[in-house]
């Protein structure tokens, strides 16, 4: 009897290994907004678009200043598969990454894309939208 006790811890364990290694695959990276990967544990939207009718360099401008106020501005780059009508920026604020997209759709449109994720992997959407709005409020003044 004792042995079939132990078999069964055993075969518990490797049931519970195999669960835990499938939840790491499955939660794994996704793609961020400026086309780099992250380290996510949540399925849930964690980014935020906006389109305004001004230039690329002004929304890029004021995205930059947004990050600088609110927090620490990591890198800013044109991603390497696009033109120079994309150019993106990581930041942390408020303990979170953040990424911002600012793309050229038309001569005088530009889309602008928020994301952040904490170091945990889940999304923070309020960061994002109150960083978004922040955004637009540059561009007005």
């Amino acid at each position: 009897m004792a042995k079939f006790g132990c078999i069964k811890a055993n075969m518990k364990k490797i049931i519970f290994g195999a669960l835990l290694a499938l939840a790491v695959v499955a939660v794994g990276c996704v793609s961020t907004v400026s086309g780099t990967h992250s380290f996510a544990t949540s399925v849930y939207p964690d980014s935020v678009a906006g389109r305004y009718p001004r230039s690329l360099d002004q929304v890029y401008n004021a995205s930059l200043t947004v990050i600088k106020r609110n927090g620490v501005l990591v890198t800013e780059y044109i991603p390497h598969d696009t033109t120079n009508a994309v150019r993106s920026l990581e930041g942390k604020v408020q303990d979170r990454t953040v990424w911002i997209s600012v793309e050229a759709v038309a001569p005088r449109e530009t889309e602008v894309s928020v994301q952040a994720r904490s170091k945990w992997g889940t999304t923070d959407l309020e960061l994002v939208h109150e960083l978004e709005k922040e955004i637009a409020l540059e561009l007005d003044r």
